[in-house]
């Protein structure tokens, strides 16, 4: 390789053609790593079709009955599934301490439909056994930041730090009075109890 071949840049290939195999086999590999919604899967889908039309000059058409084909094929076999899927993204979500609000955000943003939140939402207060999720997922923050009464019993101590408490609570969207009722019990076990006994 002489010094000029060695100098160019590497040109950068463009996005490949796509055909009706081409976007199967990048939708089982997405598929194959992610658990996704099927509006999620067909927005990414169409994306690639975008770039091939606008680089090959095919059809955004064709690509777009594909697409649907593929997702279709997909939802038969049980690889898409919208309700599973948010079922399992706001058992994950509420397990890292996002408020209820937060959690019907964030799957919208995925493209789910109301019935699949609603019924997401409802599996998973079953299954906490509460229906004051937004206290549950809150003391779940409030656990892992080390918060309130789970910085320490020294009522000093918790005075000094509680506006920051406060902050952090505010922040990841839970409202005033969940807050304070995480923030203001004397300790951990009168916290949890309170939310075990949440109607």
């Amino acid at each position: 390789m002489s010094d000029d071949e060695a100098k160019q840049p590497k040109r950068r290939r463009g996005p490949k053609k796509a055909t009706a195999k081409y976007l199967e086999n990048s939708a089982a590999h997405y598929l194959g790593r992610f658990a996704t919604s099927r509006a999620h899967l067909r927005q990414l889908m169409m994306q690639k079709v975008k770039r091939s039309a606008d680089h090959h000059g095919t059809d955004p058409a064709e690509g777009e009955k594909f697409v649907d084909e593929i997702i279709a094929k997909f939802e038969r076999y049980g690889f898409v599934d919208d309700r599973a899927y948010a079922e399992m993204r706001a058992r994950t979500l509420h397990a890292k301490g996002t408020p209820v609000r937060g959690i019907r955000y964030k799957l919208m943003q995925k493209g789910l439909d109301e019935d699949h939140i609603d019924a997401a939402l409802g599996a998973l207060a079953e299954e906490e056994r509460t229906s004051d999720l937004d206290l549950a997922a809150a003391l779940t923050l409030a656990r892992r930041r080390r918060l309130g009464p789970y910085r320490s019993d020294d009522p000093d101590v918790r005075a000094e730090r509680r506006e920051k408490d406060m902050a952090v609570l505010a922040r990841a969207g839970f409202a005033y009075d969940v807050v304070c009722q995480v923030l203001d019990a004397d300790s951990v076990e009168e916290l949890e109890l309170a939310a075990a006994l949440a109607p």
